[in-house]
This record gives structure tokens, sequence and C-alpha cells, in this order.
């Protein structure tokens, strides 16, 4: 049996370069009925517990250092046991949010993260941030992007250490590569496919999203 995709929004706040935004995420949870991961463990560790219902959480996985995606996730690690991943080109990031604790384990290009018998390859597409990455499952006919991707185009880029040029060369060559009818599960808002968002690229390219 493949895992289950499990979701909520948890709410909060996301500060960098001396600004602070109200901020709604998405938290998604995937596993069987014994096991799961967390991606993006945002705001509300007790909330993303309370969803677990009593399975065994084997990581915490970020998709990035930014700290609406990551402010939960000692709290989470230190509830659960679990232990935080991330890619480590985005420790600086974390690091503003979290300079006493270290993430347990570095997310890197191509590693598999195999749980409740499903595969999620860990693609590194950054551009938002510099260790952005996503979360291929084939299995389940979805990616998990982050801030990498969304509905209606990339994810913002006009805050210290993204870069347009290099979030769309991330898109253009490890998402919208896969399967058309592929589920892109975002950090913020609605989901989408590939098949809708391919299409736009040069849209988007033109007017510098």
């Amino acid at each position: 049996m493949a895992a289950r995709i499990d979701h909520l929004v948890t709410s909060g706040t996301f500060s960098l370069d001396g600004g602070t935004w109200d901020v709604d995420n998405n938290v998604w949870i995937v596993g069987d009925d014994t096991e799961a991961i967390v991606i993006d463990a945002a705001h509300d560790a007790a909330a993303i517990r309370d969803a677990l219902g009593g399975r065994t959480l084997r990581a915490i996985v970020s998709t990035h250092g930014h700290d609406d995606h990551v402010d939960a996730a000692p709290a989470l690690a230190d509830a659960t046991g679990a232990p935080i991943w991330l890619h480590p080109a985005d420790l600086m990031l974390w690091k503003r949010k979290h300079p006493e604790r270290e993430p347990d384990a570095a997310l890197s290009d191509g590693q598999v993260i195999e749980i409740g018998g499903t595969a999620l390859t860990v693609l590194h597409t950054p551009g938002h941030s510099p260790g952005a990455v996503c979360l291929h499952a084939p299995a389940l006919g979805t990616v998990f992007s982050g801030d990498t991707l969304f509905q209606g185009g990339p994810g913002a880029t006009g805050r210290s250490f993204s870069d347009f040029p290099t979030i769309i060369t991330s898109i253009r060559e490890r998402l919208l590569t896969l399967a058309p009818e592929t589920v892109v599960r975002t950090g913020h808002g609605d989901s989408t496919t590939i098949g809708d968002e391919a299409p736009h690229l040069e849209e988007w390219i033109a007017r510098g999203h």
C-alpha cells in the first residue's frame, strides 16, 4: 500500500530583511498508518503532532530555511525524537531563527527518502533560497515544491539570498521535466499541476516575476 498525503494549514509570520509578514503555510505529512515524515514544520508543533495521530515521525524535512518553514521544527523534533533535515546551503537562514540548534542531517540532490513503502527523491532547486529543495514522489503522482513553484508562477526572489534567473533554471530543468499530470503541492496556497504551469514559463521570464 502506497503512503498517503495528509495536509494542514498553520498560521504565523515570516521575517527577513527587516520586515515581518503574516503567512499561512501548508504542512504536508506523508506516510502510512504507522510512520510518516513531515514536510515543513511551520508555526505550530502541537497541531502537527496531533495530525500525526500517534504515528512514528521518521523525519522533519525542510524544503528551505526561511523561518516560516522551520520555526516549529525544533519543538516537533523534541516532542517526537525525529531528526530535522535541511540542505546545507540554507544553514545561514536556519541559524537566523535557531542559532542554538543545528539541523540533524543534510539533504542532498538525488537523495531518496523512503516512508510507508513510498520513495521521495530530493531535487535541489535553488533560487528562492540557495538550499531550496523539492520532493518528488512518482508513486503518489506529486511533487512537494516548497516555495519554488506555485499556482501561477515561481516563488519570490526579491529578498536576500534569492535569485530570479536561478529559480527559473531550477523550475525549467528540475520541475517542468516531470510528467504533466504531476500534482504540485506548494508551501503556501493552492496546489496546481506541472501541465498547468509549464505553458507559462516564457511569460514569467518576460515579466521577471
